[in-house]
């Protein structure tokens, strides 16, 4: 693919090259970056994520049977009828979730080109199974409420992968607008938009990945959702969304009430992050970001020592905050820049992988883009 041909048509060429044929549908999601909220979502949270410039494109046609090529997995060319490698189970578990919720569609021919970078905290996942959903919509000409996308994008992911996760991720890709960050309410599921755009004043939002690759993270997100419920419960509340402030000191075991105090200031960092983007105070912002970061390390213990490099590299070279994003373990790092030092924060925090041994990070300014899109019919 040449860097002047648009994602789309490259992959409409690919499946017509594959498959001898055009495709009837294609559609794009993105990955996501969250400013912050990180860890609340299946806590009835809020949240404050944005859809990044980097899509998953699919293209489908109706077939009798599976026909499934990822140029991500190029070698082990099309996957057909009953083969099932691991990375299907997001292709597969679509058509099983939106049987589930009472939209039936029959098999396809697909090819998927991802760009959103998998490992790196930027919900790859959702993108693909957000992609795939929206082309399968397209293509059997479902009338699938964008309430209950989300719902079903969620549900391949916690029954049909294995991840208990919240619908951050799903809402983001689904949900986004340009130039603007998503407020969600996982709770009673409103939306609202804060407009956002960084270079008006004079800030980049940088995206570091770390490239660490998650580390027992599904285990790890389990148990850390499981001791989020267990708070809860020994609170007496439906979840950690009706804690009150400090309700965290009320358990005595010391590891629930740590996860517990984590939830509950990262829930009130999201309310002090909204009132600071409105007042265009991005220094509060910044400190906020800060703030989540150690509260991710020291009471959720999700951080490493590659994401804890990278934050603390970013802030000393001048960034007004950063923190890690995604489920932790490894993946990202987002720093809001001055845009006068991103050089310099960037060079520092590649200096300080490098000292410790560590990958080389892959560094990119963000901006909040498009959520998902269907693309075409023919």
């Amino acid at each position: 693919m040449t860097t002047s041909q648009p994602h789309h048509e490259y992959v409409s060429e690919l499946h017509r090259r594959i498959y001898g044929s055009e495709a009837k549908t294609l559609a794009a999601a993105p990955g996501r970056a969250n400013l912050i909220g990180e860890h609340v979502d299946y806590c009835d949270g809020l949240v404050m994520p944005f859809a990044i410039d980097r899509y998953s494109h699919v293209t489908a046609s109706a077939s009798p049977q599976w026909h499934i090529y990822s140029t991500a997995h190029a070698d082990d060319g099309v996957i057909s009828g009953n083969d099932h490698p691991d990375w299907t189970r997001y292709v597969h578990g679509v058509q099983s979730s939106l049987a589930d919720w009472g939209y039936h569609c029959g098999a396809a021919q697909v090819v998927i080109d991802s760009h959103v970078p998998p490992g790196a905290g930027l919900s790859s996942s959702a993108a693909l199974t957000c992609s795939v959903l929206r082309a399968l919509i397209a293509l059997y000409d479902l009338d699938v409420p964008v309430n209950e996308q989300i719902e079903i994008a969620q549900r391949v992911e916690t029954h049909y992968v294995g991840m208990p996760c919240g619908p951050l991720d799903q809402s983001a890709s689904l949900l986004s607008r340009f130039g603007h960050i998503l407020l969600y309410d996982c709770r009673d599921r409103s939306v609202d938009y804060i407009p956002f755009d960084p270079p008006s004043h004079g800030l980049e939002l940088m995206l570091i990945d770390t490239r660490a690759p998650h580390r027992l993270v599904d285990a790890e997100y389990a148990d850390r959702r499981h001791s989020a419920e267990d708070a809860a419960r020994r609170l007496g509340i439906p979840s950690l969304r009706s804690a009150r402030s400090e309700a965290w000191k009320d358990i005595a075991d010391p590891i629930v009430s740590r996860r517990a105090r984590h939830v509950v200031t990262e829930l009130e960092r999201v309310h002090a992050t909204i009132a600071a983007l409105r007042a265009e105070d991005f220094s509060t912002v910044g400190s906020l970001l800060n703030a989540a970061h150690d509260s991710l390390r020291d009471d959720y213990e999700v951080s490493s020592i590659e994401l804890d490099s990278a934050q603390e590299a970013a802030h000393r070279a001048g960034a007004l905050g950063a923190r890690m994003i995604g489920g932790g373990f490894g993946g990202s790092v987002i720093a809001l820049v001055p845009a006068d030092r991103s050089d310099h924060v960037a060079a520092s925090v590649s200096e300080a992988a490098g000292e410790r041994g560590l990958p080389e990070p892959d560094i990119m300014t963000a901006a909040p883009a498009h959520g998902s899109l269907h693309l075409s019919t023919t």
